[in-house]
Formats: structure tokens, C-alpha cells, sequence
């Protein structure tokens, strides 16, 4: 159950409180956006049902990354990493922070969306409190997303609740089939697999448990239940707070809002609304938190496999905050927010993380094709993988017909791994230079983060007080790392 609870949490985030307004606006109507809110959880399903044989199989933290390494090799493992790290993670923490923004400062702008410059702002403050939190304390990190995350529940609570009394009181125009497929523009194909990007951003998270495998108590029985559990609660909770926004609006009126959740709390809670907007900030914040506290585990694992720098690896030495992973984590967020479209940069990542997803499961059949007698305590029926590259293939090709730029935006990136692949990992014998270079930067950051690798955390740290040497004497273990 908190196995289930857990899964829960990761995935239900910000994403359904932004994702409607760009799942409607490509599926061209609402019907046509319930319908892909569905599929959507279901092929979530299929694919974390596939992630569950290779979790047990690969019994590896890392997720994906190990999965696609130790299957296909370490170049495309690296691409994998390559891209986690400066596209996948960086632009959904910049996403969630947008929101953040946006849920704040609309309020104050009820004619009008906010200025640009407030929300870049105002997200990077919200970056900045809480990457100064996490390098600060692991208590203090998972506190806040203990306390924040009763945000997201009491916003999505609220919505479903009003949106059941809407429909009891007749209020469901849209939801009656000779208007819910209504198109406010001619449906099409390209646009349907980016309504299906759009709305896979929230159901983000689904893969976290194949992230500490390592950690789970009983994998072969906890995994499969929690899957079970949590993915039709998340389809459920996501399918009815869109039919709950369409009780209260016009597909015109949401397309025309960026805090769907407001605008929604505006037209049913009278004096009350304050309240929505102030609980999806809550959630959102959490989210941004949650975010940056699982991504540095990514981090660990690839510099433990030698494809990262060693410093990312590194943790303080007293605090236990990777503070290296942290603040690399921060500065390219940052550079994300330089485009503040937030339906541009759900685009981005929805297309990096199904083309991988799709490598990923198609890892399962390549692995049963080579080791079909190795040990599987989960094993699925093959038909599950087929259908989900049949669907993965289908939203790729379109999606890139549909936003070639954007796509191939993210493809390039992807690809500017392939040579720092060669020259910084399989490139083993490198001039001296290179490794005393190297060396001396890596020490400069240990001294200006305090950080060392996390078995020398055990050593004591010596007391100031007791130095009466030269500092050129410290013989400080955790120092000299």
C-alpha cells in the first residue's frame, strides 16, 4: 500500500493542471480529449507493466539508463543519460516551475495572462528556495514534500467534487456525445499525437519505482500490485478532473486560460477561489521539490557506471546532499526557462521520453530474443511490448510530421552525445594533461562544495580547533578525496 501510495504521488503532479488546456486544443474536441486522457493511461499501463519484467529482471537503480545499457550497449545508455540530464529532467522542472508561476500571478492579472519576465522570475525563485533547500538538508527536502504534497490532493479533491455536483445539477452540455465531438477545428492526425505528448507529460513519474529496483523490499510481488493499484487510480483521478473543468467551461474558455484550475475555482467557488489557486501553487512547489530530490539518484548511477563526471556523484560531508548533481541540475533548469512557452517545452520532453520509452521496451524483446532462459520472476506476454511500439511508433512519426522543429530541436541535443560519448568514455587512454585537468577541477568544486564520495561520509570530520598547522598540513581525508 505505500509502495502504491508512493507511485501515486510521483505521478499525480502539476501535469493535470497544465496538460488539459494543450491536450484539448490538438485533439480539436472534448470528447475527442477524454478519449485521448484514456489511451493514454492505458498504454501508461501497458508500458509500466513492461518496465515491471525488466525491473526484476535488471534488478539495477537507474531505470531505463541500466536497462538500455546493459542491453544495447553503453553508447545508446549514455544517449539515455545524455538526454535525462540536459532535456528531460531540466525542462520538466522548468515546466512545473512555470506553472508554478503562472498559478501564482494570475490572480493579479484577471484580464490579461502575466507578463513574461514575472513568471521567468518568479519560476527561477522558486528554482533557486528549493535547490538552497535540498543542498541544505535531506530532512528539510522530503518535509516539504511531505507538507506540499496535501496541495495537490486537496486541489484535485475539490475539482471532482465540484465537477460531480455540476453534472447532478444538469451542468454537462459538453459531455453529451452530439456536442462533446463538436471540433472547433478539423481533426487531424499530426495534432492528435501531440495531444497525446501533451497529455502523456502528466502521467510523468509512472517509471520511478525501476529507478530504486534495488531499494524495493519483495520487487516481484510489490512492483506488479503497485502498478496495479496506482495507474488506474491516476487515469481515474486525471479522466474525471477533465470532465469536471468541462462542467464549469467552454472548450473556448479553457484554451483561453493558462491556470485552468483558477479560471475553474473562479466561476463555481465565488469568495472561496482564492482557494485553487493557492492549492495547485502548493502542488507545483512539491512538484519542483520532488523533481529536483529523485533526479540526483539518475546522476548517481551514471556516475557509478563511470559515464558521468565522478564530482556529480558526490555528496556533502556532513549535510549528505549531493550538492554537485543539485546545482548542475539548477543551471541548465534555468537555461530552460529562457523559453517560456509551456506547451513548446512539454512537446520537448514528451518526445525525448516516448522515443526512449519505445527503445526501452523494445529492450525487452531484443533481452527475451538473447537470454530467453535467464531468470524472469515477472514475465508478460509479448503481445503487451507490440502493442505499446505499435502506439510509440505512431506518436513519434507524427509528432515529428506535426512539429518537426521541436522534435528535431530535441534529436540534435540527443545526438551532441554520440562525441562526447567517444571522447570523454570510451576514449580510455587520454593524455596525462587531460586527467590532471581534470583532477584539479574536480578538486577545486570538492573544496568549494565540501563534497566527497558517500563511503568517506563515515569518516569524521575533524575539528577546526584542534588545527594549529599551517592549512598547507590539512590532512583532512575527506579534503584530499
Amino acid at each position: 500500500k505505500l509502495l502504491s501510495l508512493y507511485s501515486l504521488c510521483n505521478i499525480i503532479g502539476s501535469g493535470i493542471f497544465v496538460s488539459p488546456k494543450g491536450v484539448l486544443e490538438n485533439a480539436s474536441s472534448v470528447g475527442m480529449a477524454i478519449i485521448v486522457w484514456v489511451t493514454t493511461g492505458i498504454i501508461t499501463a501497458i508500458g509500466a507493466l513492461c518496465y515491471a519484467e525488466l525491473g526484476v529482471t535488471i534488478p539495477k537503480s537507474g531505470g531505463d539508463y541500466s536497462y538500455v545499457k546493459d542491453i544495447f550497449g553503453g553508447l545508446a545508455g549514455f544517449l539515455r543519460l545524455w538526454i535525462a540530464v540536459l532535456v528531460i529532467y531540466p525542462t520538466n522542472q522548468a515546466v512545473i516551475a512555470l506553472t508554478f508561476s503562472n498559478y501564482i500571478l494570475q490572480p493579479f492579472f484577471p484580464s490579461c495572462f502575466p507578463p513574461e519576465g514575472g513568471l521567468r522570475l518568479l519560476a527561477a525563485g522558486c528554482l533557486l528556495l528549493l535547490t538552497w533547500v535540498n543542498c541544505y538538508s535531506v530532512r528539510w527536502a522530503t518535509c516539504v514534500q511531505d507538507i506540499f504534497t496535501a496541495g495537490k490532493l486537496l486541489a484535485l479533491g475539490l475539482i471532482i467534487i465540484m465537477g460531480v455536483v455540476q453534472i447532478c445539477k444538469g451542468h454537462y452540455y459538453w459531455l453529451e456525445p452530439a456536442h462533446a465531438f463538436e471540433t472547433f477545428r478539423d481533426y487531424d492526425v499530426g495534432l492528435i499525437a501531440l495531444s497525446f505528448l501533451q497529455g502523456s507529460f502528466a502521467y510523468g513519474g509512472w517509471n520511478f519505482l525501476n529507478y530504486v529496483t534495488e531499494e524495493l523490499v519483495d520487487p516481484y510481488r510489490n512492483l506488479p500490485c503497485a502498478i496495479f493499484i496506482s495507474i488506474p487510480v491516476v487515469t481515474f483521478v486525471y479522466v474525471f478532473a477533465n470532465v469536471a473543468y468541462v462542467t464549469a467551461m467552454s472548450p473556448q474558455e479553457l484554451l483561453a486560460s493558462n491556470a485552468v484550475a483558477v479560471t475553474f475555482g473562479e466561476k463555481l467557488l465565488g469568495v472561496m477561489s482564492w482557494i485553487m489557486p493557492i492549492s495547485v501553487a502548493l502542488s507545483t512547489f512539491g512538484g519542483v521539490n520532488g523533481s529536483l530530490f529523485t533526479s540526483s539518484r539518475l546522476f548517481f548511477a551514471g556516475a557509478r557506471e563511470g559515464q558521468l563526471p565522478c564530482l556529480l556523484a558526490m555528496i556533502h560531508i556532513t549535510r549528505c546532499t549531493p550538492i554537485p548533481a543539485l546545482v548542475f541540475t539548477l543551471i541548465s533548469t534555468l537555461l530552460m526557462l529562457c523559453t517560456s512557452d509551456i506547451y513548446t517545452l512539454i512537446n520537448y520532453v514528451g518526445f525525448i521520453n516516448y522515443l526512449f520509452y519505445g527503445v526501452t521496451v523494445a529492450g525487452q524483446i531484443v533481452l527475451r530474443i538473447k537470454q530467453p532462459d535467464i531468470y524472469r520472476p515477472i514475465k508478460v506476454s509479448l503481445l503487451w511490448p507490440v502493442i505499446y511500439l505499435l502506439f510509440w511508433a505512431f506518436l513519434l512519426v507524427f509528432s515529428l510530421y506535426s512539429e518537426p522543429v521541436v522534435c528535431g530541436i530535441g534529436l540534435a541535443i540527443m545526438m551532441t552525445g554520440v562525441p562526447v560519448y567517444f571522447l570523454g568514455v570510451y576514449w580510455e587512454n587520454k593524455p596525462q594533461c587531460f586527467h590532471i585537468i581534470i583532477g584539479k577541477m574536480t578538486h577545486l568544486c570538492q573544496k568549494l562544495c565540501l563534497v566527497v564520495y558517500p563511503d568517506m561520509v563515515k569518516n569524521p570530520v575533524p575539528n577546526p580547533q584542534k588545527k594549529d598547522q599551517n592549512k598547507e598540513d590539512d590532512k583532512s581525508p575527506q579534503m584530499n578525496a
